[in-house]
């Protein structure tokens, strides 16, 4: 039955004002489809709340109108979560004007923002008072808060930080009819009860739109160590990660693994890109040290830096002992940034190669090297000249296994899509692994996070949304 929606945006109007609820076709459309433009969807309309208030009003509105709620922060989702399906009841939410930060707390070392804050915004403003905010993606300049706290977000440095989940101690959260849940919290320690704010993270808008958050704050690094390492193999690289781990008391925040395929692909589309060292083999790793501690800025009698020395020695060892082939260190911040380089280009080669299949997974490290070698033989079957780009976050076991389109072109790609979820599903299975790892189940893995997810852990969880969102209004189609 078709909806009539003047009543609908009459209200809104009333809530948000008419400058603030975007109506026409092509002001929506940036809005209605996701970051990759793989999934598009309809709108009544984008209604811009200022304020937790305002939210409450809107969802009060749309269950009494039955209009289901799709929230939106910066649109940078990989897997269609932000993104309203084709049916004429939505109405898309976007925090975008709701970018205040409220507080920075010094002495607690926390940061109370927004859901529409964008996450360089809340780093700045950590960074202003000397701390640091942890939490690093490559959609750093436009991703919000929201978002992140929305998908768990990891990022280039959970092993050493955790993921959005860890950096959390508290949340605003707005349920469908309007009901404002005050989590908000300093606390590290607060043991009443359930622990209803990590509920609400990473549950993609399935139960409630969060519109603040308590995130925790850290001294910053004083010095910091960048290497770039040639390695024999990934099970050379998982043992220099824990050599390095050791070797820094725990001090690695991030140790990523890089593919020649990803290289050579960075430096196709990006030719003036420098390589770190001369001679790329088929695993690489970019690893970064850092210390908060006092001395860690001093250099020593022979004016090394402590921590460069550090690396210097753990590479220097693994060299000899046959794990790594080549290294470089950074001695200064221009090339510290020339190494993170080939890293931070990575995403837009990607999407320059053309039509690809992307995967987020979460592996044990024990399995890391056997998925790797799998993966590649079964993706190369389902489709010859595949190329593999299987790159990531290797100290924290998340590994971004993407195939793209071969060389040549094809037209088809997108129906192998089931082949390759298949595939997936088979051996992240096989391997005692997560079909997702950072960036949510939204649309894009709906159907293998059901068919692979224990059926009571489903039960649970549907209930949980039964009980919170009774109607199935809050961001329908995702997750469960």
């Amino acid at each position: 039955m078709p909806l009539d929606q003047t009543p609908i945006i009459d209200a809104l109007i009333r809530i948000v004002g008419a400058a603030n609820l975007v109506q026409q076709e092509q002001d929506k459309a940036r809005y209605l489809t996701d970051w990759r433009k793989q999934y598009q969807g309809n709108s009544i309309a984008v209604v811009k709340p200022a304020n937790t208030a305002e939210v409450s009003a809107i969802l009060k509105l749309a269950e009494e109108q039955n209009i289901a709620v799709i929230p939106q922060g910066g649109n940078t989702g990989l897997c269609g979560g932000a993104t309203p399906d084709l049916g004429e009841h939505n109405l898309v939410i976007s925090t975008e004007r709701m970018n205040h930060i409220r507080e920075v707390d010094t002495s607690s070392q926390t940061i109370t923002v927004e859901a529409g804050c964008i996450l360089d915004h809340i780093k700045s403003a950590a960074d202003a008072h000397d701390l640091l905010f942890p939490l690093d993606l490559g959609a750093r300049g436009t991703c919000q808060i929201g978002g992140n706290l929305s998908t768990n977000a990891g990022g280039l440095n959970v092993i050493r930080y955790g993921n959005t989940r860890e950096l959390t101690l508290g949340v605003e959260v707005v349920l469908m009819g309007g009901k404002v849940l005050s989590l908000l919290s300093k606390l590290k320690k607060d043991n009443t009860g359930y622990d209803l704010r990590d509920l609400f993270i990473g549950a993609e808008g399935t139960l409630g739109i969060i519109t603040a958050a308590t995130l925790k704050l850290f001294p910053k690094p004083i010095a910091t160590a960048t290497g770039f390492a040639a390695m024999r193999d990934i099970e050379a690289a998982i043992t220099l990660l824990h050599r390095c781990q050791a070797a820094s008391g725990g001090n690695v925040i991030a140790f990523e693994l890089m593919p020649k395929t990803i290289i050579d692909n960075v430096r196709h589309f990006y030719p003036d890109t420098p390589l770190p060292i001369s001679e790329i083999p088929r695993f690489s790793a970019l690893i970064e040290i850092a210390s908060t501690a006092e001395d860690s800025g001093k250099p020593d009698h022979d004016g090394t830096m402590p921590l460069e020395k550090t690396l210097t020695e753990v590479l220097a060892k693994a060299m000899e002992d046959g794990l790594v082939l080549d290294a470089t260190i950074a001695s200064n911040l221009t090339q510290r940034n020339t190494i993170w380089q080939i890293r931070e280009l990575t995403p837009e080669s990607e999407i320059k190669a053309g039509k690809a299949y992307k995967s987020d997974i979460s592996i044990p490290l024990k399995h890391m090297a056997a998925f790797y070698d799998d993966a590649e033989k079964a993706a190369t079957a389902i489709m010859p000249g595949v190329r593999i780009f299987g790159f990531g976050h290797l100290g924290d076991g998340n590994l971004h296994y993407n195939l793209s389109e071969p060389l040549e072109k094809r037209p088809d790609f997108f129906d192998y899509y089931h082949a390759f979820d298949d595939m997936m599903k088979t051996l992240v299975e096989k391997y005692e692994g997560s079909i997702s790892a950072e960036h949510g189940i939204g649309q894009k893995k709906r159907d293998v996070f059901l068919s692979t997810k224990d059926p009571a852990s489903l039960e649970v969880m549907r209930s949980i949304k039964a009980a919170l969102d009774p109607k199935n209004l809050m961001n329908p189609g995702k997750v469960v």
